[in-house]
């Protein structure tokens, strides 16, 4: 039912993280209780939750993990129904997972961009962030072919696939915002987007 609450839930998250940013956004649409724990994947709590130690992990009432983020998310709707982030048609769930994989695709390559440029400058490979930031710049180039002038991605609701985008644009914009540069109507639509206050209150710091 709307508005229910679950007590005694974790999440692990780091305040710049992208996946982080989407579950804490779900946790936070569908008004669910829980802890939000600020940590670094390799903290040694989280690598015992999760082997890959990486973020988010979210700590089940019964003390079980679960990861990655796009398991979390359908755990959550699984778990609280409503306010819905999934459609009930099932071609329309497929349509939002595809758009999920794009931008959790499309924060990883910024992030294995980023990662290379934290190099020491003598062993930096210039071809591997051309590389990611190439993957970076056709999936923004997709995302706002595919969007158009529609409110929502997909349907005529807000769905994660409108999490997903929020949080990919967010990303960009903090770690490479040149990026973005040849993509103003995605700036205005994740401005649109920051107006809704579970987006807002998950935005990352300014690099």
């Amino acid at each position: 039912m709307p508005g229910r609450y679950v007590g005694g839930m974790r999440l692990f998250l780091s305040v710049t993280s992208p996946f982080a940013r989407k579950v804490h956004i779900v946790l936070l649409e569908k008004a669910l209780a829980f802890e939000a724990d600020y940590r670094l994947g390799s903290d040694p709590e989280v690598v015992r939750l999760n082997p890959l130690a990486k973020i988010p992990a979210l700590v089940r009432e019964d003390g079980s993990a679960l990861y990655d983020s796009s398991v979390i998310g359908q755990y959550l709707e699984a778990l609280a129904p409503t306010p819905a982030v999934f459609p009930a048609d099932p071609m329309a769930r497929i349509e939002v997972l595809r758009w999920e994989a794009l931008c959790d695709g499309l924060c990883d390559a910024v992030i294995l961009a980023m990662l290379e440029g934290r190099r020491p400058a003598e062993r930096q490979d210039p071809g591997t962030i051309a590389h990611h930031h190439g993957k970076v710049r056709r999936a923004l180039q997709l995302v706002e072919a595919d969007l158009g002038e529609r409110a929502w991605a997909v349907g005529d609701a807000y769905t994660l696939a409108d999490i997903a985008i929020a949080m990919a644009v967010g990303y960009v914009n903090l770690r490479a915002p040149a990026l973005l540069e040849p993509h103003p109507a995605l700036l205005q639509r994740y401005a649109r987007l920051m107006e809704r206050p579970t987006i807002a209150k998950t935005a990352p710091p300014p690099a």
